[in-house]
């Protein structure tokens, strides 16, 4: 227990700036992206295809793509992922300022740019754990302050900076972006080598991907982490989906309302973010991930119920704490148990999953709201969640927790493995 309380190494700091860098970016061209479509064509289906480009790669190479992050250096895959990136926006720069701006270019750029996101994220995921000894209080601090500092960017900074910019001209928020990803970069190549994997570049690419999902399906506590943002996505796409509608129609916001709306969510995710290292120390992780849960399927119930725009507001702000602490001990909890010439191909197969699951509840709630009316999604996302929560609740117990962490201690690296 004595590395619990020890420091954060000195590159954590450079690896977290990089992030935090990135995240602000990643918030601008958020914003600035649709905005830009929108600025090219009124077509709901053209806008629906930049928005939609962006999460291709993942449902189309996300297993090979974690095939590969296991097969290559970690901290040169991430830094000259952003270099590309960033080389990438100066090309709709261009466009934009000789007037040659396209919605096929811009699906191509958001297609690209998210292609880029699965090796960078995939390679983080897994440079982590080696970063810090594979060290399971250490992964979760860590975490929780990776997870705050890119919703505070993404969410909060980075939308609203990527509008403004957008107003100053179409170039300047893809310039931002651009320079955020460079920047990134730069302290990406300066971070501390870690050691790779044993190569397995002699086995062919496809069977190392399937044994990277195999090992997912074959294990009841990564699947159990595995289902949860997947299941969650179904929920909270439906939500999110028919969220405006309900706001307008049933709470009377109007659209800086809504705007407000969505900070308390973010602001309940930085909360919750915060506190998931002392949850999980002082509940288990695995009675800490059954809480949060059973909070954000109660949270979406009583959004579904609220009377007014202040409750609802307290609804989604308890959902977002609860998503934020889900979201550090879960992947914390993986980094710590997976082996590493694994967690590339674990870590892609666990977000290709919950990628999937998107669009499916997105389709569920436009469908639920238009046959039975704009609550029912709602009230079938909380359901959902709950059910989710009885169904995994024991398949990422503090039993199963702690037996996995025991079992993966010879290989971890350092005393707190």
């Amino acid at each position: 227990m004595k590395q619990a309380d020890g420091k954060l190494p000195a590159g954590f700091g450079r690896l977290w700036t990089a992030q935090t860098v990135s995240s602000l970016g990643d918030g601008v061209s958020h914003a600035a992206l649709p905005l830009l479509a929108l600025t090219l064509t009124r077509d709901p289906m053209a806008l629906a295809v930049v928005s939609a480009a962006g999460t291709l790669p993942w449902l189309l190479f996300g297993v090979l793509g974690g095939a590969l992050v296991d097969r290559w250096d970690r901290r040169r895959t991430m830094w000259v992922t952003d270099a590309a990136r960033a080389a990438l926006l100066a090309i709709p720069a261009a466009a934009t300022v000789l007037g040659v701006l396209s919605i096929p270019l811009l699906a191509a750029v958001a297609f690209l740019l998210g292609l880029g996101g699965l090796f960078f994220d995939t390679a983080a995921t897994a440079y982590l754990p080696d970063l810090l000894r594979r060290d399971p209080a250490l992964l979760t601090r860590a975490n929780s302050r990776l997870r705050g500092a890119q919703t505070a960017m993404s969410g909060f900074a980075g939308p609203p900076a990527g509008s403004a910019l957008l107003a100053l001209g179409r170039a300047f928020p893809l310039l931002a972006d651009a320079v955020s990803f460079l920047l990134s970069a730069l302290l990406v190549r300066a971070l501390p080598a870690a050691p790779r994997p044993a190569p397995e570049a002699s086995e062919p690419l496809l069977r190392q991907a399937r044994a990277g999902a195999s090992y997912v399906f074959g294990d009841r506590l990564l699947l159990g982490l595995a289902l949860r943002p997947a299941v969650g996505n179904i929920a909270f796409l439906a939500v999110e989906t028919v969220l405006a509608l309900f706001a307008h129609d049933r709470l009377g916001i109007d659209t800086y309302g809504f705007g407000l709306l969505l900070t308390a969510e973010a602001t309940g995710g930085l909360l919750g973010a915060a506190v998931a290292s002392r949850l999980g120390r002082r509940l288990g992780t695995g009675t800490a991930l059954t809480c949060t849960a059973a909070v954000e399927g109660l949270a979406i119930l009583g959004l579904a119920a609220a009377p007014d725009p202040y409750l609802a507001g307290l609804a989604l702000a308890v959902c977002g704490a609860g998503m934020g602490a889900t979201m550090v001990l879960g992947p914390s909890l993986r980094q710590a148990i997976v082996p590493a010439h694994l967690m590339g191909r674990v870590a892609a197969t666990s977000r290709m999953l919950a990628m999937c699951a998107a669009p499916v509840g997105a389709f569920a709630g436009g469908w639920l709201a238009g046959a039975y009316g704009v609550r029912t999604p709602l009230c079938a996302a909380g359901v959902l969640l709950l059910a989710m929560t009885a169904v995994t609740a024991s398949m990422t117990g503090d039993r199963r927790v702690e037996a996995a962490l025991r079992a993966a201690a010879p290989a971890g690296a350092g005393p707190g493995g």
